[in-house]
């Protein structure tokens, strides 16, 4: 009998690691310091994340409530399948011209054990600076369909760390606010959050959630519920109850977990582009980033003229020749006044009229007319335009676009991330590769990655900028110094910058022509450089430039890099970036409002002899914050550059062989 309970034992003790081995799942990043641990128990799936050994997600379940029965309970799950992903590519538009993404991935098949039998996969990836997962449905016999009431995606967070975010009034917004840090457990329930949220641990270790790869799905905000992120699914216009529908077979955005001991990683990194499909466009020749005017930023100022200023071609020609002088790429027709460039009998931009019609100038505009001036100078053209009245006649729009000249378009007041916008953005973007034009969204969403599938996207808005200096006093250097740990990590920020006129805040007074800023001129150079964005907006007026210092900086300045490294950053206080176009490196130093000097170390300089060009912060900025000071030296890899950085400040370097 003794015998007995002895071979049972023993035939339990070699059978206890197969049965179990189909109930929990373990994914290691190639540098094996992230791991991806899946669990299916008797109530849900679940997940955790941990980094080098430290737990930053515990437990967090996962489900899924369709219209047709909640996915997550009474589950099995098939054999997980292993594979290992290794690819190099090129990024027409973006941060690093050429990629080499590594990862690690499962994929982990769920099936009902009872009727409707329902089967879904969970698909993850373990880079070595984040992780990512999504749902992936497959075509079955028994479903070939959904609608979705909610993704319950889960980031049930480890200890209390300390948070970066976007708190929003509902999921019809512009994305635009004031970030907020504190910590995360004084973050109150049932606040929706706009991602991507950064997050700081203990022991100086970093983690921002969002997403990638959005494509006919709705958009993901965060809520905590019951102490832990719930996901929220933006729902479909004219209800609150669905989320998303479509045929199957369709898969999720992946949802990403960008992870680092250096929080100057999160920014280098390429996860986003990494999840996102190739290029879908087979001629890209035609797509060519660079700096543009913005006449409207400044009110469409003109100096005393000879000509009524205004909607006119003398107006537009004005601005083109100082592109033409100062090496600008872009020339922007927005309208002037609260008046479009096309017909448009609505009361104002935002709200179009029932005979807005995008193919169709007002008289005072004849586009070709401009559109070959332009052309004569080696200045492109490209139009605002409400999305409205052009979504309406997409494809015609576009082809009078072409046929004028016009090269891109700025498309705004979109303010939803639903399903059907996200459909809409995407077939905005692929009508216009079809006529050789590029789109910058504004009054948008946070970007996903999508510049690789689609690289005539040259950037979005979806962030509280400069223009807010024309009728508010909100905008400063502090809520910059939030934008490269938050909403900057998904992707191109428009940020309209370039305002020359910087007084002391307490000298600054609210104008709608000729609008005034409050940060230093270096700290305005220093944007360019650590704000992503292929569409580099001029958006001062000729004379605010010309003959000013600093001008020369932004007129060699790229908007397109080969390669960007984080020297050195900390959260919401301060951030170097250095990027190299070429044999070039453009180094920018942001700085919040307290005063501070930083060094610099050369590191990432190739071998041989550099010359520096060195911008820093005058003495007397407090007073006059345009002044600056500019030094020449000769560097080499390694060496150290001491920048003081003035409260609201910055500093920016050109380096070159």
């Amino acid at each position: 009998m003794k015998n007995s309970y002895i071979g049972i034992a023993f035939f339990l003790i070699v059978m206890l690691p197969s049965l179990f081995a189909q109930k929990n799942v373990s994914l290691t990043s190639p540098d094996g310091r992230l791991t991806f641990s899946f669990k299916l128990d008797n109530i849900s799936p679940s997940y955790k994340v941990t980094f080098k050994k430290q737990t930053l997600i515990k437990d967090s379940p996962l489900s899924l409530d369709f219209e047709n029965g909640k996915f997550g309970e009474d589950l099995k799950m098939n054999k997980p399948m292993f594979r290992t992903g290794d690819e190099t590519y090129e990024l027409i538009v973006g941060k690093t011209k050429t990629i080499h993404s590594h990862y690690k991935e499962v994929l982990i098949p769920l099936e009902e054990k009872n009727a409707p039998n329902r089967k879904i996969n969970l698909v993850v990836r373990a880079f070595n600076d984040g992780i990512a997962f999504r749902y992936e449905f497959p075509k079955q016999s028994n479903w070939d369909s959904y609608v979705m009431y909610d993704e319950k995606t889960t980031f049930n967070l480890a200890e209390d760390p300390k948070a970066l975010t976007l708190f929003l009034p509902s999921y019809t917004s512009s994305h635009e606010g004031l970030y907020t840090h504190l910590d995360y457990n004084d973050i109150e329930e049932n606040r929706l959050m706009d991602m991507p949220i950064m997050l700081e641990y203990p022991d100086n270790i970093f983690m921002a959630i969002t997403e990638a790869a959005i494509v006919n799905y709705a958009g993901m905000y965060l809520v905590k519920e019951d102490g832990m992120f719930v996901g929220k699914l933006s729902p479909l216009p004219g209800q609150d109850k669905i989320k998303v529908k479509v045929n199957l077979p369709h898969h999720t955005p992946w949802r990403v977990m960008s992870i680092s001991d250096r929080v100057g990683a999160l920014i280098e990194s390429n996860i986003l582009t990494n999840l996102n499909e190739p290029c879908k466009i087979e001629d890209t020749s035609w797509i060519k980033p660079g700096k543009t005017t913005f006449t409207w930023w400044n009110g469409n100022v003109v100096p005393d003229t000879t000509f009524l200023p205004g909607n006119n071609f003398e107006t537009n020609k004005y601005y083109i020749d100082f592109a033409a002088r100062n090496g600008l790429d872009y020339h922007s027709v927005y309208g002037y006044a609260e008046q479009s460039w096309y017909v448009d009998d609505g009361y104002d931009f935002s709200t179009p009229g029932p005979n807005a019609d995008v193919t169709k100038t007002i008289k005072p505009i004849d586009m070709k007319k401009i559109c070959d001036y332009a052309g004569s100078k080696g200045i492109n053209i490209h139009v605002w335009v409400n999305w409205k009245p052009l979504y309406a006649k997409l494809d015609a729009a576009f082809r009078q676009f072409n046929e004028w000249g016009v090269k891109g378009m700025m498309v705004d007041f979109m303010d939803r991330d639903d399903q059907e916008m996200i459909r809409i953005q995407e077939e905005i973007l692929a009508t216009a590769a079809k006529y050789k034009l590029f789109i910058q969204f504004h009054g948008s969403s946070k970007p996903s990655g999508l510049h690789r599938t689609y690289p005539n996207e040259f950037t979005r808005e979806g962030t509280l900028n400069y223009e807010v200096y024309k009728w508010d006093t909100i905008i400063n250097a502090d809520h910059d110094i939030s934008m490269p740990f938050t909403r900057l990590l998904a992707g191109a920020t428009d940020y309209h910058l370039g305002g020359f006129r910087a007084v002391p805040k307490a000298k600054f007074k609210i104008q709608y022509t000729n609008p005034l800023v409050t940060s230093t001129r270096c700290h305005m150079l220093a944007m360019y450089v650590v704000l992503e964005s292929y569409l580099g907006m001029i958006c001062d007026t000729p004379p605010s430039y010309e003959g000013q210092p600093g001008f020369d900086f932004l007129r060699k300045l790229p908007t397109v890099w080969d390669e960007t490294k984080v020297p050195d950053a900390k959260v919401n206080e301060y951030v170097t970036i250095a990027r190299r176009n070429n044999t070039d490196w453009y180094i920018g130093s942001l700085n919040n409002s307290k005063a501070r000097t930083l060094t610099i170390t050369l590191d990432f300089l190739g071998e041989g002899d550099f010359t520096a060009e060195i911008y820093t912060d005058a003495e007397d900025v407090s007073i006059n914050p345009n002044h600056l000071k500019k030094q020449i030296k000769q560097v080499k890899k390694g060496d150290t550059i001491e920048l003081p950085l003035a409260s609201d400040g910055g500093a920016v370097i050109h380096i070159y062989p």
